[in-house]
């Protein structure tokens, strides 16, 4: 570990909070459908769309009704999508040839972009046509982020509502989020990639020659599009194979800089918003703060472990300050590896810049514990908050049990009904995880493709299945697709995308519909250091009691073998 190490993630948090209240009260007003400096170029457009698909924003919705709707638009971009890989043979923007997708990879591709997830059982520059990248895949960026968004809005003002029976309405949220925040968002990104190298261009490939004098073909493409909403929305999906570790995708520092940034702002500006729409801004302060803490301790574990040489080369006296350079994009160095990944396993974005199996066993658990735990610190945009206010609940009634008193969050009690909706939200992520972990492990099916034998191997299917789960999106790579695990993976990326926001919109519709009790001095603080440090505790015993004895079973036991000299 180096001080320039350390001033660089220094740097980057700074950014990060100074970013978070103004982008928070943007994001507040667009909402809330209230006018922004482009309201004048985008308003237009907006009520052109309300028109053409014949929707009133005004007619808000229940819980119900909002989640029907948004169900029934992720159902139709199923389709769609699914049809689009299965035909792009036969569709233009086609200049490699590309032949159809498979129909199980195409069923686990269209899954994983329309949850959010991302994940790639397929190199895309050697699969998908500029069509599917960009009508397909980049279309599926923009609206899976724009959903999210949407119903963690849907979920704030629950909690911010009295005597309510609506939470807004799905379709003019999703339209306000596209046009509003990620599209700008992204215009602006790609012109800045574009700057830095990164192509933009429906041409499919150029020949170059090597220093060496040999022909090269490289892939091109209209990529830098596609870069800038894989961050701002928390994608993942890369255009090339290597994802962000690929010099078309991310060709400098700056841009490797700006990523990292990009991928957190919207996660974090949320809580802003948050605290502003329940009328405390403390309590937006407070949810940041608890993130805040394990997004620290995070890359703390992780960048300390990757600083220290790999064990088991030691008898090949290498430079222990080089630290694990091993499969690191050695042009931006250790420090700013630990970061990406951490952010990104963070944020719900599998858009990493290196291969995280190549990390020191402890330090490769840090990137699965941060998934396991549901993806809550800043996290994907708009289910990290949502996210995390279900642990906010678990723990404000355990306060109140303490105390002896009914617990209450935001002026509302926490009666059964919200435990049990937040529980069944909580514990459907390691029931799916697990169960189809214990299954590929032991069945010939998901054994066949798992390339390496003992705890290494299992750590493969364990972060396959957290990762889709976790609507993540990264691998620990190894891991090799057939019907088993495209088809398994599929249905655990559903899983835990929909079950999880289901019952939080379940949640809003109860709490929203609550009426607000006066605080007394037996309410429990929920802007201070104590709820912090409750919040903090109850997601990590929440998270040893379901993860940790499997996950002991992989990293830690290879983390002694490698220290006993035995390389895998």
């Amino acid at each position: 570990m180096t001080l320039n190490g350390w001033l660089q993630i220094a740097v980057f948090c700074a950014v990060i909070v100074a970013l978070t209240r103004p982008l928070g009260g943007y994001l507040l007003r667009v909402a809330e459908g209230g006018r922004t400096l482009l309201s004048p170029v985008l308003g237009p457009v907006e009520r052109g769309l309300y028109r053409l698909a014949g929707i009133d924003p005004a007619q808000e919705q229940s819980w119900m009704t909002y989640a029907v709707a948004m169900l029934v638009f992720k159902a139709a971009g199923f389709l769609l999508l699914y049809a689009l890989l299965r035909m792009q043979t036969d569709l233009p923007l086609n200049p490699a040839g590309q032949s159809p997708v498979a129909p199980d990879l195409a069923f686990n591709t269209a899954v994983s972009f329309l949850t959010n997830t991302n994940w790639q059982f397929y190199g895309g520059e050697t699969t998908m046509s500029h069509l599917s990248q960009m009508l397909g895949l980049g279309v599926q960026n923009f609206v899976s982020a724009a959903a999210g968004i949407a119903v963690a809005g849907a979920v704030v003002r629950g909690f911010a509502r009295r005597s309510a029976q609506t939470i807004g309405n799905f379709w003019a949220d999703l339209v306000r989020m596209t046009l509003y925040v990620l599209l700008p968002f992204c215009v602006l990104g790609s012109i800045v990639l574009v700057w830095q190298g990164v192509p933009q261009t429906f041409a499919g490939s150029i020949a170059a020659t090597t220093l060496e004098g040999a022909k090269q073909i490289i892939s091109l493409g209209p990529v830098a599009s596609q870069e800038a909403i894989k961050m701002f929305g928390t994608n993942g999906g890369g255009f090339f194979n290597a994802n962000s570790a690929h010099p078309f995708e991310n060709p400098t520092a700056l841009t490797n800089t700006l990523q990292v940034i990009a991928i957190f702002a919207i996660g974090a500006a949320l809580t802003n918003m948050f605290g502003r729409m329940v009328g405390d801004e403390r309590q937006g302060w407070a949810v940041f703060a608890a993130m805040a803490v394990l997004f620290l301790a995070g890359v703390a574990a992780l960048y300390a472990s990757e600083a220290r040489m790999n064990p088991a080369f030691a008898a090949f006296h290498v430079d222990p300050s080089l630290g694990n350079m091993e499969g690191k994009e050695i042009r931006f160095g250790i420090a700013q590896s630990a970061l990406f990944a951490t952010v990104t396993t963070d944020a719900s974005c599998g858009a990493v810049d290196g291969m995280i199996e190549s990390f020191l066993p402890l330090g490769g658990m840090v990137p699965l514990v941060n998934i396991m735990l549901g993806e809550i610190i800043f996290g994907g945009v708009g289910s990290g908050l949502y996210g995390f206010l279900l642990f906010a609940i678990v723990a404000v009634f355990i306060a109140g049990l303490m105390v002896g008193r009914t617990p209450e969050y935001l002026g509302k009690k926490i009666e059964a009904k919200e435990v049990k909706l937040t529980m069944l939200a909580i514990l459907v992520l390691p029931l799916v995880m697990l169960g189809f972990t214990a299954l590929a492990v032991v069945l010939p099916a998901g054994i066949a493709t798992i390339s390496a034998p003992g705890p290494h191997g299992f750590t493969e299917a364990l972060y396959a299945y957290v990762s889709g789960a976790g609507n993540n999106g990264s691998a620990f790579a190894g891991l090799g697709p057939n019907v088993f695990w495209n088809t398994t993976m599929g249905i655990d990326m559903i899983v835990g995308r929909f079950f999880v926001m289901i019952p939080a919109l379940a949640l809003a519709g109860a709490m929203a519909a609550k009426k607000t009790v006066p605080a007394s001095a037996g309410t429990f603080p929920s802007h201070g250091p104590l709820f912090v440090g409750l919040v903090v505790g109850v997601i990590l015993i929440i998270g040893g009691l379901t993860f940790f004895p499997s996950l002991a079973l992989g990293p830690i036991v290879e983390h002694y073998a490698m220290t006993a000299g035995t390389l895998y």
